[in-house]
């Protein structure tokens, strides 16, 4: 290609250059005698590149020097956007983080929860800083290059640096190292358990394995229908649910199910006088409509939610009653939810309870909900399938489930030894004998908690009951005639003890204590393969059953570790009987499928064949838009909630960047970048800057 082949392609590129860069000058205009220059020097250069061939040639070296300053001054400018944007970033970062603290309140039981944590991790703070300037102060000295002795020291720093070096060695490293290859140990154990559960789904799905009813209930015959349908009680506990309780009871009362062979409680433990009214009139409401269902109020609310199902057990008229259904407030069954489960019992006498899925409505809402539909996808989808194929047995997720009434009595009934009575009555049912199914293809659709406040609670409430539980029925899990010893060792190795008990402790401790400690104490050592190349292969295998989630891997394994914390303190909490294991709180829901919960269901009442087949009647002056204006009406009532601060997630975030900055100085990578994005990711959740995002 000739010369002037090459300066004419480079005149059309510049002229586009040129061009854009005038454009965006004009967005921004500068100063007088800085336009007035600019405007000169490109009309000059405008005439030089559009000159003749010959002008070029002999003008080379000037105008070369021109464009190469333009051109510089193109990248300047660009520059100087990139950084004015991460600039602004950072600032807005800056004052949310300022906003979130000067806005902090904490409650007096939440600081007394777990104030002995927060001590001990502020020590441990104190305890790393210091450290980091010893070590920063030995590089000054170039004491790492060649370590002094005691002997050989001079200077009284100098000497104590020497001494700390023999007591690192001698007596911190061994049994730091020690505790690591334990952890190290239980770590594989329960990522060999995790493996072996995926086998386990694995070999479901390639032999499709899943239970079959003996019946079905397609068209029963009308005069066989009394025996054909066995009756079967609804019970939906809640309490101050304000944004849910409309479209529970509206979901259950469109059963397709005989209206003669159902009943419905509405268990509302509620104690706003508000919130009691408006449940009230939406049972009447339907009650209007035809359909069998009570109201029931408890003046004193002891027992949480098992006091309350347990209190509702004890009525006269539910003798007749052989199956009993239990939905929470923020779920939503589908009109065919009871015709899919009960068959399951038809023929089986040793069934005492089937389980379905749960399916999430604001799983795509924000990053929490995203997080925690892959911790959820995989219990369902693995854990509960697996247990429930191979052992006939898993823990009851307390909602979403049918039981039979006669296995409730059998073993109790329902307990409020525990904050977790679905897993306590279930444990204790597996004791007497009763088989369970769990029915992955049946889902019923329910809410996540948006907000880091409600999804701490939840896990705090979810981590110290299976610990008091623990306690509580490990005796007779001992001396149970009815369970075989292969049973027994799954009921207490595998449930409680490594998934329950070994998991939070070993994450907790392995990744947020131990790590950090060996950046100060390098004599004892993490492998790499520990601090990254197991724990994505976990992580890889628990998002496998949510593919759709694959690009939050990375942030689903720093989050699953900034939980540890309250996963530890909640497990540390419920063994050793500690005042916040007791604490039941319920779930903060927000409603996010109402609206279009009772859109449809407006729908569904003007459609006359299913008002036919489900028996209901729709007045004129009621419908589902009505419940919808209503609905919203009261959600404009809802006070403005404030974002929290969370200190031992600040602390463990300020630990962990203090331990990014020591493994820097010794060209640690895999630590440091580990160290550093999970010191960021506890900095985000303390800030909460995580999840729903409120004023």
């Amino acid at each position: 290609m000739s010369r002037t082949a090459q300066n004419y392609e480079f005149q059309q590129w510049w002229n586009k250059q040129r061009h854009s860069f005038l454009d965006s000058s004009d967005d921004n205009p500068p100063s007088s005698s800085a336009a007035a220059s600019s405007s000169s020097s490109s009309s000059s250069l405008a005439v030089d590149l559009t000159s003749s061939p010959t002008a070029t040639t002999k003008g080379h070296h000037t105008r070369s020097a021109r464009q190469l300053s333009w051109l510089w001054l193109l990248r300047f400018h660009k520059l100087t956007a990139s950084v004015a944007w991460l600039t602004d970033s950072s600032i807005s970062l800056l004052r949310t983080a300022n906003r979130r603290i000067s806005n902090h309140h904490r409650s007096p039981s939440a600081y007394s929860s777990s104030s002995r944590l927060n001590k001990i991790i502020r020590i441990f703070l104190i305890l790393v800083l210091l450290l980091l300037f010893l070590e920063l102060l030995a590089y000054r000295r170039g004491w790492h290059f060649t370590p002094p002795s005691v002997e050989s020291a001079e200077a009284l720093v100098e000497r104590l640096y020497a001494k700390w070096l023999e007591i690192r060695a001698d007596y911190l490293a061994p049994p730091l190292q020690y505790l690591a290859n334990v952890c190290i140990v239980l770590f594989l154990i329960q990522s060999l358990d995790r493996a072996v559960l995926m086998l386990g789904c694995f070999w479901i799905k390639f032999r499709k394995l899943k239970p079959i009813p003996p019946v079905s209930y397609a068209a029963p015959d009308v005069e066989a229908a009394e025996n054909y349908y066995p009756m079967v009680l609804v019970q939906i506990p809640m309490c101050n649910e304000r944004e849910v309780y409309q479209q529970s009871i509206a979901a259950v009362c469109i059963q397709d199910w005989p209206r003669e062979r159902m009943l419905v409680q509405v268990l509302d433990d509620s104690d706003d006088p508000d919130t009691q009214v408006l449940i009230k009139g939406e049972v009447q409401k339907w009650q209007q409509k035809g359909v069998q269902i009570v109201y029931r109020h408890r003046f004193v609310r002891t027992g949480y939610k098992a006091g309350n199902l347990r209190s509702a057990m004890s009525c006269d008229y539910l003798k007749d009653y052989e199956f009993v259904a239990i939905f929470d407030a923020d779920f939503q069954p589908a009109p065919d939810f009871l015709k899919k489960t009960i068959p399951y019992f038809k023929g089986n006498d040793e069934l005492g309870l089937v389980q379905t899925r749960w399916a999430f409505v604001n799983k795509d809402e924000n990053l929490l909900t995203r997080l925690q539909n892959i911790n959820l996808s995989f219990h369902f989808e693995v854990e509960q399938q697996v247990n429930g194929i191979f052992i006939n047995f898993f823990g009851f997720n307390g909602t979403a489930g049918v039981w039979r009434i006669k296995a409730l009595e059998d073993c109790g009934g329902w307990l409020d030894r525990t904050t977790v009575e679905d897993m306590d009555v279930a444990v204790r049912a597996h004791l007497s004998g009763w088989k369970f199914i769990y029915l992955n293809d049946v889902k019923c659709l329910c809410e996540l908690p948006e907000s880091y406040a409600a999804y701490k609670k939840q896990q705090h409430r979810w981590h110290s009951g299976p610990m008091q539980l623990f306690r509580l029925c490990f005796v007779d899990v001992l001396r149970s005639k009815q369970l075989s010893v292969g049973k027994k060792a799954n009921l207490i190795l595998l449930f409680f003890l490594l998934r329950k008990l070994i998991l939070p402790f070993y994450s907790f401790t392995l990744f947020c204590i131990i790590l950090p400690l060996t950046m100060f104490l390098p004599e004892a050592e993490l492998p790499a393969w520990v601090v990254c190349y197991v724990p994505g292969l976990m992580s890889i295998l628990n998002i496998l059953p949510a593919p759709r989630s694959f690009p939050f891997i990375v942030p689903y394994l720093l989050f699953e570790n900034t939980m540890s914390v309250t996963k530890f303190n909640a497990m540390i909490s419920g063994l050793f009987r500690l005042g916040s294991s007791y604490e039941w709180i319920v779930t903060k829901k927000l409603g996010r499928s109402s609206e279009a919960d009772l859109i449809v269901l407006a729908e569904k009442e003007s459609d006359p064949l299913v008002l036919e087949s489900s028996g209901i009647h729709r007045s004129s002056s009621e419908s589902g838009l009505d419940n919808l204006n209503k609905l919203e009406a009261s959600k404009k009532t809802v006070k403005r909630k404030r974002n929290r601060l969370y200190r031992k997630e600040l602390s463990l975030a300020f630990i962990l960047l203090t331990a990014a900055a020591r493994s820097l100085l010794t060209a640690q990578g895999i630590h440091f970048y580990f160290l550093l994005f999970q010191g960021i990711s506890f900095l985000v959740v303390g800030l909460d800057l995580i999840g729903e995002q409120v004023s």
